[in-house]
């Protein structure tokens, strides 16, 4: 299978997948110590702090919707739909995507939805390739 202009952002991603994880995992390691990091990590945690629940969020947000772009590009490529149209919604869902975690992580309203609704039209305009 070729390399595809989705298949590189659905790569680029899956490496911001990755760094949401750890950029999460950092900051609730620095609010709790590291030793509660390497320890066994029995009992109830406090809530996160602001930071650190936003970051949280933010991931789980992604994880909502990136399974569906995963599927949505491979259908896409296999279908031979590959285009216009896919490449510029894989653009889309990715750099809307990118804007959205500092967005979220500086709790800045209205522009944070709004790169939220950029990556979710970019997943619309993959799936939409599907049908036509």
């Amino acid at each position: 299978m070729d390399m595809t202009p989705e298949f590189i952002l659905l790569a680029a991603t899956l490496v911001l997948a990755l760094v949401q994880i750890l950029a999460a995992g950092a900051a609730r390691t620095a609010e709790l110590g590291a030793k509660w990091n390497a320890g066994p990590r029995d009992g109830t945690p406090p809530p996160p702090g602001k930071l650190a629940g936003r970051l949280m969020r933010a991931q789980t947000n992604l994880f909502e919707t990136l399974p569906l772009l995963i599927a949505a590009v491979l259908m896409a490529h296999v279908a031979g739909k590959d285009g216009a149209l896919t490449l510029l919604g894989a653009q889309l869902y990715f750099f809307g995507r990118l804007a959205y975690v500092p967005l979220y992580a500086f709790g800045v309203p209205y522009v944070r939805s709004a790169a939220w609704g950029v990556a979710t039209l970019g997943l619309v305009l993959i799936i939409a390739a599907l049908f036509v």
